[in-house]
């Protein structure tokens, strides 16, 4: 079983930068596969971004590509997201998630979650 402790969310002006963590509990991190998801007032949750276990396959969002990167620190059990470029629209909670199963888009597919952690893009 792994816990998740999302950070760094906070305001910015459209068109800045962020970086949110998560930060993992147990010693099996480097199992996992992790994603990212945000969800906004009044919509579902939805996909933002994978990385496999080693770090060595991404998979973004249509809506993110080229603006956003995941990335994994094993030896910190943490996983990032680096957002440049945002948009007031993506104004929402970001929650990670972990799965020991391959990455995918899906909630579903997910097994644990983080409470999530604020990011509000003002224009």
């Amino acid at each position: 079983q792994v816990q998740l402790v999302e950070s760094g969310g906070g305001l910015v002006q459209a068109g800045g930068s962020l970086r949110v963590s998560c930060a993992a509990s147990g010693r099996t991190f480097s199992s996992y596969t992790m994603g990212w998801f945000r969800q906004a007032p009044g919509k579902e949750r939805e996909f933002v971004a994978a990385i496999s276990w080693t770090g060595g396959w991404t998979y973004y969002a249509d809506s993110v590509k080229g603006r956003f990167t995941i990335s994994r620190d094993n030896a910190r059990n943490t996983v990032y997201l680096q957002m440049n470029s945002l948009k007031p629209e993506e104004t929402a909670v970001y929650y990670c998630a972990a799965t020991t199963r391959r990455p995918s888009s899906s909630r579903t597919v997910y097994d644990y979650w983080g409470q999530g952690t604020q990011v509000t893009v003002s224009s």
